[in-house]
């Protein structure tokens, strides 16, 4: 699994991208960023509130309900807000 990091979740995680292997039992984006919080202090201050924080499974919005499979690239970014008129 592919696993990408923007803006001030790269800088605390210290990183852009990793490939991660979750054990089988992470099935959800819930429980991977569980299992991620794990890897290290960065991992588990950047993903500490996830109400900063929207997910991408292979490009697409998701909830932390969302299903994560083995092959998945899932991205971590802080909201994005719009331009002006």
């Amino acid at each position: 699994m592919k696993i990408l990091y923007f803006a001030w979740l790269k800088a605390k995680t210290g990183t852009a991208e990793e490939e991660v292997s979750p054990p089988a039992a992470i099935a959800t984006i819930a429980d991977l960023v569980e299992w991620l919080k794990g890897r290290s202090p960065g991992h588990a201050d950047a993903l500490s509130d996830l109400r900063l924080i929207r997910v991408a499974v292979n490009q697409d919005h998701v909830g932390l309900d969302h299903p994560v499979g083995p092959n998945d690239e899932v991205a971590f970014f802080p909201p994005v807000t719009g331009g002006g008129r």
